[in-house]
């Protein structure tokens, strides 16, 4: 075991896997242990810790699980980079970016393939720019066909970065979706968006939530969380 003045002395970096990464440590006043995580990108250790833990202890904690964080970092695709590749994930499949410097540099998506002009060094955040713009108008129509089916009102939706949460409601009835949903299969988005409409009527998971649940989603439940838990990393490994 590390005695207290070692652990002062531990640097706030971990090498795993030839790699060094940081230690990013949160406290949080409502946490009554520490949780360690792994960046979904891989960039990153996250410890969040109560308000009474030291900071020490958080980091001899992460050292401690060296062989467990090094197995979740052999599990991070890959980094992709479209602009390089020529392709970007869209709705569950691989679509060809279509790049010439001459066109408009607005994308347009025809014939299976997202056709764009304008400046190369640009370009990612272009792509980015418009998965974001259908990731809204997608979480904007499931939305209103689920609510719809549980004669709710319509929620109004917007867009989430978080690299942890898939979705959330708030109490005021706003949807927050990750945009990087529009890249998995329309099943899994849509299963996503099910849960979080049927938060509107139940700020919980009770029987009663589930039961809402069951009867708005159209497809198996468990089917999309398997392929968020086994795939989801993958939706991080384009853009930062």
């Amino acid at each position: 075991m590390i005695d207290w003045l070692r652990r002062e002395a531990l640097e706030p970096v971990i090498k795993l896997n030839g790699r060094e990464l940081p230690i990013e440590i949160a406290r949080n006043r409502r946490a009554k242990r520490l949780t360690l995580r792994l960046a979904p990108d891989g960039s990153a250790i996250r410890i969040t810790l109560p308000q009474w833990c030291r900071s020490a202890e958080a980091i001899a904690f992460a050292h401690a699980r060296r062989e467990w964080l090094s197995a979740q970092l052999a599990k991070v695709p890959q980094r992709r980079d479209p602009v390089r590749d020529g392709s970007l994930l869209y709705r569950g499949g691989e679509i060809a970016v279509d790049w010439r410097e001459e066109l408009p540099r607005k994308p347009r998506f025809e014939d299976g393939a997202l056709i764009v002009g304008g400046p190369r060094d640009t370009l990612s955040r272009r792509l980015r720019r418009w998965l974001e713009d259908e990731a809204l108008y997608l979480f904007g129509a499931d939305a209103a066909d689920y609510c719809a089916r549980a004669k709710l009102k319509h929620a109004e939706v917007k867009l989430t970065r978080a690299r942890r949460r898939w979705g959330s409601c708030s109490s005021e009835g706003v949807l927050r979706l990750n945009w990087r949903l529009v890249q998995a299969p329309d099943f899994v988005r849509r299963s996503v968006v099910a849960h979080e409409v049927a938060h509107l009527a139940y700020f919980d998971h009770s029987p009663a939530f589930h039961a809402l649940l069951d009867r708005l989603y159209e497809g198996d439940i468990a089917q999309a969380n398997d392929w968020l838990s086994q795939h989801g990393r993958g939706l991080y490994a384009a853009f930062d």
